[in-house]
């Protein structure tokens, strides 16, 4: 079953900026899709009022590989301003 999870991009200030709401069957496959939001900063993931887990910043070489570009199943998603 599916379960409603939000990911949050975390500014320096430790200040939501913005969030993203998705859909995944587990915590870990939620900590997954939400890894490739960290080409922006860092993220916190979260089901409902339960913390799943803090991602970090993915390192600026990571964000820039060219593997990552137009690979089926990546997602283009934007976090929306909260």
């Amino acid at each position: 079953m599916m379960q409603q999870y939000r990911a949050y991009l975390v500014g320096e200030n430790g200040v939501f900026q913005s969030a993203e709401a998705f859909e995944a069957r587990s915590d870990a496959s939620a900590l997954l899709f939400a890894r490739r939001f960290t080409r922006r900063g860092d993220v916190e993931v979260w089901q409902l009022g339960r913390k799943i887990g803090l991602l970090k910043a993915a390192a600026p070489s990571a964000a820039a590989s060219p593997d990552d570009e137009g690979r089926p199943g990546h997602s283009s998603a934007s976090f929306r301003s909260i």
